[in-house]
């Protein structure tokens, strides 16, 4: 059965393209053309996205930052990676509000639950930044934490491969892909799709977690119909 509101949660990485940093236009306009065209079909979609592609907080403690600053600085960089992401998918075709739980009203909406609904609920695609609003917390954690909050039923996670793997697939031929598991069963074998914070939160909320790849085309779509290769990770 197809879910009524997801919330989709995309690296600052899958925007990057192939220079790993900063964003890349082509790639921006093609993940956005997916997201609209999901939307579309009638799913409500919120997004929380990372910021790697500006600055990773742990980045800044090789800097001479301490841990609360440098996480700081990475939630600047999510906030920048949705306001991007609410213009790229407004101009493919589809309505979008970026909210960031950092206020600054000067350039976007500041998140607060009861108007992220209202916006969901009209065929808005949400696009939200600023982590949780506080350090020492992950943007994989944000994301579980919002899907709870708003209702998701699932929490879709955009990678660069197609499901979780008993290792990393690009560095072991070896490496056997999942179809399914438990988030206890993810947390046991310590697999580093996410942080374990975030699936014990979806564990709590009863979040179904979809671990798919975002870079070929139309994916999303299809894995919100129930196609494609991904991993399901159930209560």
């Amino acid at each position: 059965m197809r879910p009524k509101r997801v919330l989709v949660k995309l690296s600052g990485e899958a925007l990057a393209g192939a220079s790993g940093n900063g964003l890349d236009g082509a790639t921006l306009t093609a993940l956005a053309a997916d997201i609209s065209a999901a939307a579309r079909e009638g799913v409500e979609i919120g997004i929380v996205v990372g910021g790697g592609n500006f600055f990773r907080g742990v980045q800044g403690l090789n800097k001479g930052l301490d841990r609360t600053s440098a996480d700081s600085i990475g939630m600047l960089g999510t906030v920048m990676n949705a306001l991007a992401l609410e213009h790229a998918i407004e101009t493919a075709g589809a309505p979008a509000r970026a909210m960031s739980a950092v206020p600054m009203p000067s350039l976007c909406e500041s998140y607060a639950r009861k108007r992220a609904l209202d916006h969901l609920s009209n065929g808005k695609v949400v696009i939200l930044g600023g982590g949780t609003g506080n350090p020492y917390f992950t943007t994989d954690t944000g994301a579980a934490l919002r899907a709870a909050e708003l209702d998701c039923s699932h929490l879709l996670k955009a990678t660069q491969v197609d499901g979780v793997y008993t290792a990393d697939p690009k560095k072991d031929p070896n490496a056997v892909r999942f179809e399914r598991l438990t988030h206890v069963e993810a947390i046991t074998r310590d697999l580093k799709v996410m942080d374990t914070a975030a699936f014990a939160l979806a564990r709590d909320a009863g979040l179904t977690i979809v671990v798919f790849s975002i870079a070929e085309p139309g994916m999303l779509a299809a894995v919100l119909r129930g196609e494609g290769r991904a991993t399901y990770v159930t209560p």
